[in-house]
């Protein structure tokens, strides 16, 4: 929970090639007190069956800056394991484009930040939520 001297983090994925929460992706979260102050791992956890990260670390009094990080490789390649089940190779090399996916953005005290990851194989984007 988010008081007058920090500040907070949550997120959700949305896979928008098949309009689907993207669940069981690993995402970390680090901050860090000011522009040239070094990144502190805080930890993390995996989306949900909705795509949702609810409980993420708290942040430490003082961040500035946070980054998540979404490693989305293993999520795609079991996409991809599972589709070519029922479906001919496609003629890609079978790699993932983008293996991680990490955001950082500026944060003030008192504020909750909730920022959603719309993802698919070749492109993402990012907004501040509410």
């Amino acid at each position: 929970m988010s008081t007058s001297t920090t500040a907070s983090v949550s997120t959700h994925i949305l896979d928008t090639s098949i309009g689907r929460p993207a669940d069981g992706v690993a995402v970390h979260l680090s901050a860090r007190g000011g522009r040239e102050a070094d990144w502190q791992t805080l930890g993390g956890s995996a989306t949900d069956a909705d795509g949702r990260c609810n409980d993420l670390p708290a942040l430490p009094e003082g961040t500035t800056h946070v980054r998540l990080d979404f490693a989305v490789e293993a999520y795609f390649e079991k996409k991809q394991a599972d589709a070519q089940q029922d479906a001919p190779a496609n003629r890609d090399s079978g790699a993932v484009f983008f293996p991680e996916v990490a955001i950082t953005f500026a944060v003030k005290p008192g504020e909750h930040y909730h920022v959603p990851l719309l993802l698919n194989p070749f492109g993402y984007s990012v907004y501040r939520g509410s």
